[in-house]
């Protein structure tokens, strides 16, 4: 930590739920559980640092009285996960203790001083099986309590599970009388496995094979070359433009800004790797149904996202790609451990595994930009274009092992567009990741203006299809 912070000591907040008890994960907790596995005991990598103001004039046992509402509400706050002889379980503690360290910020904002102590909270792996997956403390500014810095483990929360704590947290301070949760991880488990819950679950896997029985058996089907030393690298682009023109044409076009973006992805890796049919992953909330839209916890998996490019212009391949977006999120709430069987059998039947890693995840709390500069909301197509020399682009990380080639995601930015993009640098290179960002917002843009054909993407975006061996090009990787 940068922030000089004063401890002040420690309380203990003792909370009693309203009930405890055992079940097999829900689908939501086996897809992060399945990813910890691969990780070293202790490994942060699934830690979620948050951070909450504190609203009002509040003293510190009312800040502290609301965390002990939000722990008694919220099950998943007070839940154990641990791997047994019959699978791994989530175990919810009725009652317990959580203790919480007191800082003082002294000179330093108090909120821009809880986030760093988030992330210091958050430096240190959980353990899943004897920890609850809530870390807080809080820090005062000005002799009261100004903010509260947590950690989190994701097996306890999602994006989506934050916005439901957010909200009840503000009630709670204020006293409140919330409506008890009508919907738990517990409740979730149940309905997974059997009757409707379980119907979705193996439609979902139908939809899966029969994907997976026809899609390429690689986008990345050419030549590797030599990596970065640190292989996978993430870069970034924050662009109004490209948020102003996404907004433009959904409208136009009677589509989401999401599938916009997630089809000019598809789009630009199909431009670039030659093939005509794309499959990528998308990151599914999984919260149309009201029971887990309510619910906190974690309900996140991935989605296949199979686009077969039409002859036409972008616009034609937008409309195609939001059918096949809400097709994907429409068949993401599945079984993650039977989906790893069904991959395993379908790559032993095609003679070798399907790759599926490219992936899109749109995080952002809703589908608009709703602090977009008037000048992008009210400016024609030239002025849209002219925003461009406002684009900034950025380097963000590199890491040696990432279990992705391609991975684009959205930022949770209001005011424009942040997009980033991680790629395996032995696949392509970081020039070429910069590539695809900005052609992503010269296709947007340009979009806006006129309709673009698709055959005419690689030159207006700058991008140069992969060179094949003579033996496997446009074979498809089938």
């Amino acid at each position: 930590m940068t922030t000089a912070l004063t401890r002040q000591g420690a309380a203990v907040v003792e909370f009693t739920g309203a009930r405890g008890g055992e079940a097999p994960l829900t689908w939501g907790q086996q897809a992060i559980w399945r990813l910890t596995r691969w990780l070293d005991d202790g490994d942060p990598y699934f830690n979620m640092p948050w951070t909450l103001p504190v609203y009002g004039r509040r003293d510190l046992d009312a800040v502290l009285l609301a965390l002990r509402g939000l722990v008694e509400r919220h099950e998943t706050l007070r839940t154990t996960c641990e791997e047994t002889p019959a699978g791994p379980v989530q175990r919810v503690a009725r009652e317990g203790r959580l203790t919480v360290e007191v800082f003082d910020a002294g000179e330093a904002r108090p909120l821009a001083a809880a986030k760093e102590l988030a992330a210091d909270l958050a430096s240190k792996g959980f353990d899943y099986a004897t920890e609850p997956p809530i870390r807080c403390a809080v820090v005062t500014g000005g002799g009261r309590p100004r903010a509260v810095a947590f950690a989190l483990s994701h097996l306890a929360v999602d994006g989506w599970a934050l916005d439901i704590l957010a909200t009840d947290w503000k009630g709670l301070l204020a006293g409140d009388d919330l409506p008890e949760p009508a919907w738990q991880p517990l409740d979730q488990a149940a309905f997974e496995r059997e009757g409707a819950g379980a119907a979705r679950g193996e439609r979902a896997l139908r939809h899966w094979r029969a994907a997976l029985e026809r899609v390429p058996r690689s986008l990345f089907d050419f030549p590797r070359q030599p990596p970065e030393e640190q292989r996978f690298v993430r870069v970034g682009m924050e662009s109004v433009a490209l948020a102003a023109a996404a907004e433009r044409l959904a409208a136009r076009w009677s589509v989401s800004t999401a599938s916009v973006l997630t089809t000019a992805s598809a789009v630009l890796l199909a431009v670039l790797t030659g093939h005509r049919e794309v499959v990528m992953q998308l990151i599914v909330a999984n919260r149309h149904d009201p029971r887990t839209s309510a619910m906190a916890g974690t309900a996140v998996q991935d989605g296949i996202f199979v686009l077969d490019l039409p002859e036409g212009t972008f616009a034609d391949a937008a409309r195609a790609g939001h059918r096949q977006a809400l097709t994907t999120y429409r068949h993401a709430h599945y079984d993650p451990f039977r989906m790893m069987a069904l991959r395993e059998e379908v790559g032993r039947e095609r003679g070798g595994p399907v790759d599926l890693s490219a992936y899109f995840n749109d995080s952002r709390a809703t589908g608009h930009w709703p602090n977009l500069p008037r000048t992008a909301r009210e400016g024609d197509a030239a002025a849209l274009a002219a925003l461009t020399e406002r684009t900034r682009t950025f380097f963000v990380g590199a890491w040696p092992e990432v279990d992705a080639t391609v991975f684009f995601a959205t930022g949770p930015a209001t005011d424009t567009c942040r997009l980033h993009l991680l790629t395996d640098t032995a696949c392509l290179p970081r020039s070429t990741a910069y590539t695809l960002l900005r052609g992503m917002e010269t296709l947007l843009v340009r979009s806006v203006a006129e309709d673009v054909p698709l055959d005419a993407v690689a030159g207006l975006c700058g991008i140069t299809p992969v060179e094949r061996p003579a033996a496997v090009a446009g074979g498809g990787g089938r």
